[in-house]
């Protein structure tokens, strides 16, 4: 199970890497940066005290969305019975334990694929709703 997390977030951090980079060059261009450099703060201190604490509601934002990729990828490898073994629960192998019985017991494969669907919409509405919340340009 460790190895699937370690290359699943091996794989995922670009994402993040991007957003971090992108919301922290916008900011750094900022007025209130440029005040704030302008009175003689030190880097550390307008990173630590300006751009981190604004930067964070898009990095919440991107990684709430990051989270059902996560779950799905993970189903996935599992699935195809590269990801977690059978003695650990995941719903990728409850779903290619189902395949065997799916003409004389469908709803096998219907509960695992379904709380993945569920699982992974719940996690896209969380993540619509913080970047709703925590977005403000959107406050218009």
């Amino acid at each position: 199970m460790v190895s699937v997390i370690i290359a699943l977030c091996f794989a995922s951090w670009t994402r993040t890497a991007r957003v971090v980079r992108s919301e922290v060059m916008r900011l750094k261009h900022s007025e209130y940066v440029l005040a704030a450099r302008l009175s003689g703060a030190k880097g550390a201190h307008i990173l630590r005290k300006h751009l981190i604490p604004n930067a964070m509601g898009p990095i919440i934002v991107s990684t709430a969305f990051l989270i059902p990729n996560a779950i799905f990828s993970e189903a996935f490898l599992s699935f195809l019975g590269i990801g977690i073994q059978a003695p650990m629960a995941s719903w990728g192998t409850l779903a290619n334990d189902a395949i065997p019985t799916l003409l004389s017991n469908p709803h096998m494969m219907l509960f695992p694929v379904l709380m993945i669907c569920v699982t992974m919409f719940s996690f896209n509405f969380i993540g619509d709703g913080l970047r709703d919340a925590l977005d403000p340009r959107l406050k218009r």
